[in-house]
């Protein structure tokens, strides 16, 4: 990993939350906290497309097709 500078207190909390959490090193829990982030963003992303999917489920074809045929671009 590239090496960063960063604040005493900023290592002291990391090195506490590695050690809490069981990691190796702090690495393996930056690794671990950035893959349960996307995680996360991922799951948010996948919950909307299931209430998109589920709004485009409710709306009546058949109503759709009769709008489409009065479509002045309908050849």
């Amino acid at each position: 990993m590239t090496s960063v500078s960063v604040s005493y207190e900023t290592r002291r909390q990391l090195n506490t939350m590695r050690t809490n959490s069981g990691h190796q090193s702090v690495d393996d829990l930056l690794k671990a906290l950035i893959k349960e982030h996307k995680i996360n963003r991922m799951q948010g992303n996948v919950d909307k497309l299931r209430e998109r999917v589920d709004d485009i489920a409710a709306v009546d074809v058949e109503h759709l097709v009769q709008r489409l045929n009065l479509s002045p671009f309908r050849s």
